[in-house]
């Protein structure tokens, strides 16, 4: 199982069955009548990656009955609603590399990228479809939230809001929302009891905002084997993540190299050398070690609301889940 999940051995072979066959529609669903749009969707797909949303579906529906008809076409639903996101976010923040590969913006143009993710998500759309009008609800809500969360991304936080809940509000939208919706659907397709149905979703959108946090965590602490990228890249592009909003509001204020950090963070970091620095400074302060309880806050949150599900063994696999964001907070 991903992650190092503790599931036993049936829960797992019917998760990688699952897996299987998601992967096979995903296959099917992005074959197009047209040579270059095939192989423009194919492109992330092919190139891999963990399948996490489709997983949490798979896992939520041994909350109910896991060989419902709608599992699998919903797994596929949130993973090319996921897949398509990145082909947007890619044009966006005109990203070269994608899963290590040439990202689609840069092996073709943005205008390609651009309809692709177009593609994918009407792809998404006509699986949705077969599942019924709520499905189509919820998926079309959480996609809103998703949209609104890389508007407000993107903009900023208005004048006088607070700068932290603005971000954690976006981490919610942009990322939790979809993760959310993964577990929804598993536990409500599967015929889950309501209030069932309802934990996992609220437990699996804290789960996605805590992964959000280790990653940006891990971009500023890991060497570019873990992230996959090289160390630091938000902060040389001058994104904000957690730890940069504890610093700005003035954490350790008056620990060794706080005042320097705080005048590098408001200059042009693609300079290597001021960088560099930063970055060294930035791993140093107290700000990471309150990132990391903050992460791990969310991720026990989320366990707390795991503990009142049946106990039963898929249980036991999203509590792992919670052990692995805390793992990877360091």
């Amino acid at each position: 199982m991903p992650f190092g999940l503790p599931v036993d051995d049936a829960l797992a072979s019917e998760v990688q069955q699952g897996l299987a066959a998601v992967e096979s529609l995903l296959r099917e669903s992005v074959m197009s009548e047209d040579p270059l749009l095939t192989e423009a969707s194919k492109h992330l797909v092919e190139a891999g990656g963990k399948r996490f949303r489709a997983m949490l579906v798979l896992l939520a529906s041994h909350f109910g009955d896991p060989s419902a008809p709608g599992v699998v076409p919903a797994a596929g639903v949130v993973e090319l609603t996921h897949l398509a996101t990145l082909y947007h976010d890619d044009v966006m923040d005109e990203a070269i590399m994608r899963r290590g590969q040439l990202s689609a913006n840069t092996r073709w143009t943005n205008t390609v990228a651009i309809l692709t993710g177009d593609f994918l998500f009407a792809r998404a759309s006509d699986l949705l479809a077969d599942l019924g009008p709520e499905a189509v609800r919820i998926q079309a809500r959480a996609f809103a939230r998703l949209v609104r969360g890389q508007i407000q991304e993107t903009v900023g936080a208005p004048e006088g809001a607070d700068p932290l809940k603005h971000y954690l509000q976006v981490m919610s939208d942009k990322t939790g929302s979809l993760i959310a919706v993964s577990g929804q659907f598993g536990a409500l397709l599967s015929g889950a009891p309501t209030h069932v149905v309802d934990t996992i979703t609220s437990a699996c959108e804290k789960i996605g905002v805590a992964f959000q946090l280790a990653d940006d965590l891990l971009d500023i602490t890991s060497e570019s084997e873990q992230s996959g990228k090289t160390p630091g890249t938000d902060l040389r592009e001058g994104i904000r993540t957690l730890p940069i909003y504890h610093v700005l509001s003035g954490l350790g204020s008056g620990t060794p190299g706080h005042d320097r950090l705080v005048s590098l963070l408001g200059q042009d970091l693609s300079d290597d050398t001021l960088h560099a620095e930063a970055l060294e400074l930035l791993r140093a302060h107290p700000a990471m070690d309150r990132a990391r309880a903050d992460t791990r806050q969310w991720a026990e949150d989320a366990r707390a609301e795991l503990n009142t599900l049946p106990d039963v063994p898929v249980r036991a696999a999203f509590q792992g889940l919670c052990d692995y964001v805390v793992g990877r907070t360091g």
